[in-house]
């Protein structure tokens, strides 16, 4: 073969490329048992999950997960395995090959070792067994498969064009486990495989999108409770004589416990409706055909697990309105505190300037004083220099004196007091 001369590869041409291949269905062959493990973990749980799994690889003789790897599907003799490990979640698929004689029974989970599955950690969020039966046809006789479900109200569809049938009732039964069984008429081993994903990832989904379903009721109330108060502020914004620093100490508090309600909330209930969406594509996906006489998953979901979507939506939505709705009244509220500041400050500046005014007054009164007394001073020095003259024998009349410097001693006086009042009216001024 020939190598031909190409640009470099970008660095993550291969994995991008490869990243559509991952995770592939498992080939499957009726009769088959199965069981489905989903385990909510945190991230340090996530860690401590992948020494689980080295430890059950050891025992069985099998090379454990690669570093890094979110995947991993063995053959460990007794049975198969398959893990998958996602964002909140993890996943054990346990697979048995073989005839059985009760579908329920004898489940793919005896052969796991007991003490193993004790050590995982996580909390289970769902356990299902699942059974794949060879049939004609014809197909299922209901009378047959009500029993395997304890006689509950039955979910059932014939899917991928007529190829198989699928039963369930979505409860958990009384060990613990909801039931899935699975009528083979002509699926191929790569379609079974994929129809027993989407089962699982139908029940997974649906358990996780309803996760946010207490915190959505839990919420109603207090957001009911949010509204009115808001509706409270409001009013109170719009009556006169409103005490708004209150008003805003009042807006304030609540819009604080609004967003920490928002922001604890807000991943959950948006994750809810991802999830949701999701089990609409699975089921979408399975090219469902009504059996005679019982429910399609699509309108089991419709009837029972959309509504509970609605209202986390909904209560999604009346978050994100309520915090629109107190930012706007906030602003509202801050600008008319504003404007009452300002007119505040208008009455204030207006009051200093009255007042100075009134003291640029008192200044000139004290000015007109102060000329008086100085040369009502200056004036009686005057007037003793005079009679001291007379007494050395000189013609000066005192009184005569006294009157003429009376008028030249005032004028003299106030020019340099309005001088001395321009030089520190000039000094106060400021320099440009």
């Amino acid at each position: 073969m020939t190598t031909l001369s190409v640009p470099a590869n970008h660095p993550q041409r291969y994995i991008l490329n490869n990243e559509v291949h991952a995770r592939p269905c498992t080939s499957l062959y009726s009769p088959e048992r199965t069981t489905h493990l989903a385990l909510i973990m945190s991230h340090e749980q996530q860690a401590q999950e992948r020494e689980a799994l080295s430890v059950l690889c050891e025992r069985y003789i099998k090379s454990p997960p690669a570093p890094g790897t979110n995947h991993f599907s063995a053959d460990l003799g007794p049975f198969r395995l398959r893990w998958e490990q996602h964002g909140e979640f993890s996943t054990y698929t346990f697979y048995v090959h073989g005839p059985f004689s009760d579908p329920f029974a004898e489940t793919a989970l005896q052969v796991v070792p007991a003490e193993w599955l004790q050590s995982l950690p996580g909390q289970l969020i769902v356990g299902c067994h699942a059974v794949i039966m060879q049939s004609d046809e014809q197909g299922a006789d209901l009378d047959d498969v009500s029993p395997l479900f304890s006689d509950n109200t039955l979910i059932g569809s014939e899917v991928s064009g007529g190829a198989a049938q699928v039963f369930t009732d979505f409860r958990i039964h009384a060990d613990g486990f909801g039931r899935i069984l699975i009528y083979d008429r002509r699926l191929r081993s790569r379609q079974l495989g994929r129809l027993l994903q989407r089962m699982f990832e139908i029940e997974v989904y649906r358990m996780m999108a309803l996760l946010a379903f207490p915190i959505a009721k839990r919420l109603l109330p207090v957001l009911t409770d949010a509204d009115q108060r808001l509706l409270c502020i409001t009013t109170g914004m719009s009556q006169a004589n409103s005490d708004e620093a209150l008003l805003l100490d009042d807006l304030t508090g609540l819009a604080a416990e609004v967003e920490h309600s928002q922001s604890s909330t807000q991943f959950r209930l948006g994750a809810s409706q991802a999830y949701f969406r999701l089990v609409g594509l699975r089921i979408n996906e399975l090219r469902e055909e009504r059996i005679r006489g019982i429910q399609t998953f699509a309108e089991f979901m419709d009837r029972r697990l959309e509504p509970a979507m609605n209202t986390c939506a909904s209560v999604e939505r009346r978050q994100i309105t309520l915090s629109k709705r107190i930012a706007r009244a906030s602003q509202l509220l801050r600008t008319r505190v504003e404007i009452t500041l300002e007119r505040q400050n208008q009455k204030l500046l207006e009051s200093m300037d009255s007042r100075a005014k009134l003291q640029l007054r008192l200044q000139e009164t004290v000015e007109g004083l102060s000329v008086a007394a100085i040369t009502y001073y200056a004036v009686s020095l005057i007037g003793y220099i005079a009679k001291a003259g007379k007494a050395a024998g000189l013609p000066i009349k005192p009184e005569l004196v006294v009157g003429i410097s009376i008028p030249v001693v005032a004028l003299l006086i106030t020019v340099g007091v309005r001088y001395i009042r321009r030089m520190v009216e000039k000094s106060q001024k400021p320099t440009t």
